[in-house]
């Protein structure tokens, strides 16, 4: 029975392994989401194995009472899944600066800083075959490490779509 179980996920590991991967050796576009205000991140992505790539996004905030800015780097395994479908997950982190300035009760109040966090990836990607487009959905839960009137959490799911023009 051993050996029948075994086999069995050996073969499905081949299988897996043994699908064409759709990775561009780059991709640049946008990565729209919401995490704590950052409701956009210029993305761009490198190819660098038939099943790994890092992806690099660089994100502003600015509101009337805060301006952030955040860079992020994730190392990301890739899976396919059927066709132009992939899934994939990954492992990185980042830093980041904020400044706010609002009034509250006739009182102003001014802070700035710098964050740094690590970060996790999770998210399923369609290349399309007729044009040079990727879309992404991907949830991107990151831990902070900082000690500032900013954040009063240190945990953020950042849930984003991508749109990425491959080259």
């Amino acid at each position: 029975m051993k050996k029948v179980i075994l086999s069995a996920f050996l073969l499905i590991g081949l299988a897996f392994s043994a699908q064409a991967q759709d990775i561009s050796k780059n991709a640049l576009g946008l990565r729209l989401g919401d995490n704590d205000g950052f409701g956009g991140e210029i993305s761009y992505q490198r190819g660098l194995s038939k099943n790994n790539r890092l992806e690099l996004d660089l994100g502003f905030r600015n509101s009337n009472e805060v301006d952030a800015l955040k860079l992020a780097g994730i190392y990301q395994w890739v899976w396919n899944i059927d066709g132009g479908f992939n899934w994939y997950a990954g492992l990185g982190g980042g830093l980041g600066s904020w400044s706010y300035d609002y009034k509250a009760n006739g009182n102003q109040y001014k802070d700035n800083g710098v964050f740094l966090f690590v970060a996790g990836d999770l998210g399923i990607e369609y290349n399309f075959k007729e044009a040079p487009i990727q879309l992404s959905l991907d949830i991107r839960p990151e831990l902070y490490f900082n000690s500032d009137k900013y954040r009063s959490d240190n945990f953020a799911p950042d849930l984003a779509l991508g749109i990425r023009y491959r080259f």
